[in-house]
């Protein structure tokens, strides 16, 4: 994009201070039953929980501020499908889209049991082809439970690597830190997770997990706890352990499993949950679909999407091919 992408990744960064802010004085309460209670499901979507609805009117309003500089299409959940045009456009219409997703990990921080995550993300407009590979400027922030001081972040910029920033929200400190991924190039010892947060296709979920170990580690080793998993409810998050090296291997096919199981609408992880893979990526971590193709997908509310991510190249070029294998003999490719 033409303009300074520092100038609109200080935006970004101010947007999830507010966003983190805001929550934070919500948490203080320990109103767990007020936080997770359902405003809004219309029955397509994830559901709205009164936690979010805190967080949209901390983004509707910065959004307008911005709008008096720029013009650009916000897509975001609750919003309206084409997404919110804000600022006046341009001959061309909005000069770029904002996707935004306030709190990837509600239901975890709603119940002040695990931090979330809010993402943001900036692509040039292309209108409805604008898709996850146009994503050129992407920044995620960690959003505390009660009882956390310290919170981190990631940046990037396409071409320009990650950055991470930790701070100290007792002393008001900032600290660069480096996101390092993981240099092992193997799943034992480690942690490697197949997502199934929800009911429905877990049991075909299992076996593809259990066939996909076997071939990475071989047969299973009763007397032995050779690799784990960790179900944090925020793809977000999971690029995050991915990006600090605390995870080596994480796979979401609900998409693929849900279709072979005849089901054609499923809720699972939509592209503003995966808008901030780019700060994965330039931190040198593999992100992609199962397949191994590029991981893309156009910027909308809807479109479920599978993923798979590896901490380093050497692991997905050992893994890609076995997971390939576990997926066609399951029946997912």
């Amino acid at each position: 994009m033409a303009a300074d992408p520092a100038a609109r990744l200080a935006r970004l960064l101010d947007l999830h201070t507010a966003i983190r802010d805001r929550l934070r004085a919500v948490l203080a309460r320990g109103e767990l039953e007020r936080n997770a209670a359902t405003v809004r499901d219309d029955g397509v979507g994830d559901a709205i929980f009164a936690l979010d609805l805190d967080a949209e009117q901390v983004l509707l309003p910065y959004c307008e501020r911005w709008g008096r500089n720029e013009c650009f299409r916000l897509v975001a959940e609750g919003l309206e499908p084409e997404g919110r045009v804000f600022g006046t456009p341009g001959v061309s219409g909005p000069e770029f889209v904002l996707i935004a997703d306030p709190i990837d990990g509600t239901r975890g921080l709603m119940f002040d049991k695990r931090p979330g995550w809010s993402l943001a993300a900036l692509a040039p407009e292309r209108g409805p082809s604008t898709a996850l590979a146009d994503v050129s400027v992407a920044a995620m922030s960690e959003l505390p439970t009660s009882r956390q001081h310290r919170v981190r972040r990631i940046t990037a910029v396409r071409g320009g690597g990650a950055r991470g920033l930790e701070e100290d929200l007792l002393r008001g400190t900032r600290s660069a830190i480096q996101p390092r991924p993981s240099r092992a190039t193997t799943l034992r010892g480690g942690f490697a997770s197949v997502v199934s947060f929800f009911r429905g296709g877990k049991e075909r979920t299992a076996r593809l997990e259990e066939r996909f170990l076997e071939r990475a580690l071989g047969p299973w080793d009763p007397s032995r706890c050779e690799v784990y998993t960790d179900q944090y409810i925020c793809n977000g998050g999971q690029l995050a352990e991915l990006a600090f090296g605390h995870d080596r291997f994480v796979l979401d096919a609900r998409p693929l499993v849900h279709r072979a199981l005849g089901v054609t609408h499923s809720l699972c992880a939509r592209p503003y949950d995966l808008c901030t893979a780019l700060c994965a990526q330039e931190a040198g971590c593999i992100v992609t679909a199962p397949d191994g193709s590029a991981l893309d997908a156009p910027l909308d509310t809807s479109t479920s999407v599978a993923f798979v991510g590896y901490a380093n190249r050497d692991l997905a070029e050992l893994l890609q091919p076995l997971l390939a294998e576990s997926l066609r003999a399951e029946g997912l490719l």
